[in-house]
């Protein structure tokens, strides 16, 4: 008997829970709409359909992947991100939706006015690029140690319209920068390096470490750019960072060390602070 819509659906769902895969329902659609080239609507209207043979198998094959626990996104290259699709590689750390709150804050302080920020640890672009498409007076410079998170970070720039406005620059953290910056922000590496292997696999084995990795404690990174962050910041300028869950008071005492306040904060979905603003001490 062919494979229908409905009944590849099903399978793939029921091995999915098997499996322990969160969001079975939900990612087995979206396989099977990249594998078949079919929308939303397609697959809700026609579930008797009988897909081609060479379709079927790329859908098999895909949830194969995903029941080793390799996210959709590393699956299909393709990461939403604030209403955007971003290019997903290897070489970047996947986008999530806590890290909305990082831009979510930026946006709500400042206006569509010049701007220059530069994004720390850049990876696939995805804070940088969103905060330039949203705010078409800003304009930037996407930061990465890494070459190839910064290839992602060029095909997403142009991909988004804001290769313009967006210069890419090799090295680590502020090393090779020059002027000052309005907004510098950054979602450094913060899990303490003792962790990582007790992460989800999702994570652990597809994330790159180097984009998790944060030292001893998780907080080398935030040492690093509040170490050097006042050379590189403008007057009245503001520096936003991601943390950890239960990393605040951590952070805070950090920066303050070196001549920055907390300006303001941003709970992520769960509930927790994942994201400071800071500025100069008066």
């Amino acid at each position: 008997m062919p494979d229908t819509i409905a009944s590849l659906l099903a399978a793939a769902r029921k091995a999915l829970i098997a499996a322990d895969v969160d969001g079975s329902a939900l990612d087995a659609r979206l396989l099977l709409q990249a594998a078949s080239g079919r929308s939303h609507e397609d697959i809700v209207a026609f579930p008797e359909m009988v897909l081609e043979a060479a379709v079927t198998q790329k859908f098999l094959n895909d949830i194969k992947r995903r029941l080793s626990h390799e996210p959709v996104s590393r699956i299909l290259g393709v990461r939403e991100f604030y209403g955007r699709s971003f290019h997903v590689t290897p070489a970047v750390l996947d986008p999530r939706a806590d890290t909305e709150a990082l831009v979510e804050l930026v946006l709500e302080r400042h206006g569509n006015i010049a701007r220059r920020i530069v994004d720390i640890g850049t990876g696939s672009g995805a804070i940088a690029i969103t905060l330039l498409a949203e705010r078409p007076a800003f304009e930037g410079v996407a930061v990465d140690v890494s070459a190839a998170a910064l290839q992602v970070a060029k095909v997403n720039g142009l991909a988004n319209g804001v290769s313009g406005r967006m210069s890419l620059h090799q090295g680590s953290w502020f090393s090779g920068l020059g002027g000052a910056f309005d907004i510098i922000v950054s979602n450094p590496p913060y899990i303490p390096h003792g962790e990582i292997l007790g992460l989800e696999v999702d994570v652990k084995d597809h994330d790159p470490h180097l984009a998790l990795d944060g030292g001893a404690d998780g907080l080398f990174a935030y040492r690093a750019i509040a170490a050097d962050a006042g050379q590189f910041l403008g007057n009245n300028g503001e520096i936003v960072v991601e943390i950890g869950a239960g990393q605040k008071s951590d952070v805070v005492s950090i920066f303050k060390a070196h001549g920055f306040v907390l300006v303001a904060d941003r709970k992520d979905l769960g509930g927790h602070v994942r994201v400071l603003a800071f500025e100069r001490a008066s």
